[in-house]
């Protein structure tokens, strides 16, 4: 079985090369990784010591950062070593600064797991979420390198858990430990045979809560809030931009709307501006303008849009009519705001939780959202309770960080 997935491996890297020429996302991917080896080599020397964090996207970056942190702080003489496997995640992370060195991880061959491990010689190394690559983990196995999962999700619909997949299952051998996001997780893998975990819940609630101790004003953003009540749509899809141009362009109400599309390639968002029959700002055409004469404000960049949620009055959080289904709804939770999303969510364990109490809204069509937002609108104490409840769930649901902390 290893034979096959090598070469299933190896034929993936040569499609990918003819696909880069068409897709500038598999460019990236395929360029990022030309120069890897020469990266380790240049930053990481003989004799330093080095902990290895992977990531597959920024999503997971960012549900991992808590466990970095404290492990920066409890290794001060280690380098850290962050790898990416998606362009989503590395070029939006490449330059982060808790990271020594940030690198896209090579593809999963024996020898390039062989080259990677003997530059980088890691101590320890953590898996955040999954991505589970059986040459990297059969030469942490090899080299009784200590390899940890956290922030793990296991559902019964995974290949670890069907009668072909041995192979995978194999995979799961080489962890020293799995930190597990609930106890469906644990059960599944006590089924297993696997007695090394503990549930430790999901260190995106510590990452969301830490949001509060930092600086999140926007000055711009505030002018352009002008104390006026504001939604806010974040990382939409062309399916949600759809329901809330519609509502925009016929609500009467004094509201004000902030985009930040997940997409921001120029063409798109041209095409959502135009749509759009209120006065609309881009933020790449902000300067010299008065953003307070303005309905709505589309973000056209990276890397603010948890700040702006900390000025919105109800949220909306796009993905929710497509697969894999809604994006994070924890970042607008921690700030105390009552989120409406779309009807996928039943992958997500914080989305489906937050709608059963009441503190999120899930909406199918345009009559379900008009509903949702006219009666958030006219309802202030509406808003509180649902946002109470958010903020609230985002407390309570913080440690998974200190668990880990304890038993490595």
């Amino acid at each position: 079985m290893l034979f096959l997935y090598n070469l299933i491996v190896q034929i993936a890297s040569f499609l990918l090369k003819i696909v880069a020429v068409f897709s500038p996302k598999i460019k990236l991917f395929v360029e990022g990784r030309k120069s890897v080896f020469e990266i380790l080599e240049s930053k990481i020397n003989a004799n330093e010591k080095t902990i290895w964090f992977h990531a597959a996207s920024l999503g997971e970056y960012e549900q991992g950062l808590p466990v970095i942190e404290r492990i920066k702080e409890k290794f001060p003489n280690h380098k850290i070593v962050v790898t990416f496997f998606s362009p989503s995640g590395y070029e939006v992370r490449k330059n982060n600064l808790v990271a020594d060195v940030t690198v896209y991880l090579p593809l999963d061959t024996k020898k390039n797991a062989l080259q990677f491990l003997s530059i980088v010689r890691p101590e320890m190394v953590f898996f955040i979420k999954y991505e589970y690559w059986p040459n990297y983990l059969t030469e942490l196995t090899k080299l009784g390198i200590p390899t940890y999962l956290i922030s793990g999700i296991f559902r019964k619909n995974q290949l670890f858990f069907k009668w072909y997949g041995g192979f995978y299952r194999t995979a799961l051998n080489t962890f020293t430990y799995f930190f597990v996001q609930n106890e469906s997780s644990k059960k599944l893998l006590l089924e297993l045979g696997k007695t090394n975990v503990a549930v430790s819940g999901d260190t995106r609630f510590d990452r969301v809560a830490s949001i509060l101790e930092k600086d999140n004003s926007l000055d711009f953003i505030k002018t352009f809030k002008n104390d006026t009540l504001t939604i806010v749509a974040g990382s939409s899809w062309p399916k949600d931009e759809n329901l809330l141009v519609d509502y925009i362009n016929q609500t009467s109400e004094k509201i004000k709307f902030i985009i930040a599309p997940h997409n921001i390639k120029e063409e798109q968002i041209q095409e959502l501006k135009k749509s759009i029959s209120k006065k609309v700002v881009l933020f790449s055409e902000k300067s010299n303008k008065n953003l307070a004469d303005f309905d709505v404000f589309i973000i056209d960049t990276i890397g603010i849009l948890t700040k702006i949620y900390s000025y919105a009055d109800i949220a909306y959080v796009g993905g929710g009519f497509g697969n894999p289904g809604v994006h994070n709804i924890l970042e607008p939770a921690t700030f105390g705001v009552p989120i409406v999303i779309g009807p996928n969510f039943s992958h997500f364990a914080e989305a489906t939780a937050l709608v059963n109490m009441e503190g999120c809204i899930s909406i199918s069509n345009k009559k379900e959202l008009i509903d949702a937002f006219s009666n958030l609108i006219a309802n202030e104490d509406i808003r509180d309770e649902k946002g109470h409840i958010c903020s609230t769930f985002v407390k309570m649901n913080k440690g998974a960080t200190y668990i880990i902390m304890k038993n490595i």
